[in-house]
């Protein structure tokens, strides 16, 4: 597979994981590091790489306050395969928030920015899009709302600033085995689709679900503390003429079918 960019030789990036620094025990910060590699990158139901796979990373800094950093990328294929870029592999995120507690409930709010570098003509949407949020959990169950603040959305374009993502999700540890299974219904609403509809003659709009389960390897040897493997399914009722690759590459590959994935990650 090829990598986007040399961030993302695994060596390298597991080379620059090991080296972090230790930080004491009773200090306020903590920074983390992940890696992972999976058979294909589905984000909200949508396939970011063709049903190809993906390898993935970021890092991430939080205060005992409940404020928190980070970054994270992977590589892509659809900005050249479905938006049309002359080249371009790689998305890169940066969040920041601010999460906590009041008694049983947690909470949740932040920004993210989705950065997709790579070229296009001038015609062409870009990709880079700006997300607000917030989320509520309760035990086992997350409410999570992602509001958009950019002229486009993932590439869908112009003026699509005020579409919405609700995500309704559950997460359920099987006692003390290690397991856990999750399940996930989400539905995207794209503002002023009627210009999608009168291009395409159908809506961007769509709703997805997955179920999953995780495991954790270091249950089985302490060398695999802070593994996780992990098999999802997931599936949309996308419409075709909209959600199917017909870029550059024109591969006709439809990202929202029904698909079964697996990866595994590891943080440090």
């Amino acid at each position: 597979m090829k990598l986007p960019h040399p961030i993302f030789s695994p060596l390298a990036l597991m080379a620059s994981m090991a080296s972090l620094p230790a930080l004491a025990e009773d200090s306020p910060h903590t920074l983390t590091a992940n890696i992972g590699l999976t058979s294909n990158y589905v984000f909200r139901g949508i396939s970011q790489t063709g049903g190809k796979p993906a390898i993935q990373g970021g890092f991430d800094y939080t205060h005992a306050s409940g404020v928190y950093l980070g970054t994270w990328g992977s590589n892509v294929s659809w900005l050249t395969e479905f938006q049309g870029y002359t080249s371009g592999s790689m998305e890169l995120d940066l969040y920041g928030g601010y999460r906590n507690t009041i008694g049983p409930i947690s909470y949740d709010v932040g920004a993210i920015r989705y950065m997709y570098p790579g070229s296009k003509k001038d015609s062409v949407v870009g990709a880079w899009t700006s997300e607000i949020y917030g989320s509520v959990g309760w035990k086992w169950f997350t409410a999570k709302y992602s509001h958009y603040v950019s002229d486009s959305v993932f590439g869908v374009g112009p003026n699509t600033n005020g579409t919405y993502y609700l995500d309704i999700s559950g997460s359920l540890p099987v006692a003390d085995t290690g397991m856990t299974l999750g399940a996930h219904w989400g539905t995207f609403n794209f503002k002023n689709d009627d210009q999608f509809i009168a291009a395409y003659g159908v809506s961007p709009d769509y709703k997805d679900w997955k179920i999953s389960a995780t495991y954790d390897l270091g249950k089985l040897a302490k060398r695999a503390s802070g593994m996780t493997l992990g098999v999802a399914y997931s599936d949309t009722n996308a419409e075709k003429a909209f959600w199917t690759n017909t870029g550059t590459s024109n591969t006709g590959e439809y990202l929202g079918k029904a698909t079964a994935t697996a990866w595994i990650s590891k943080t440090f």
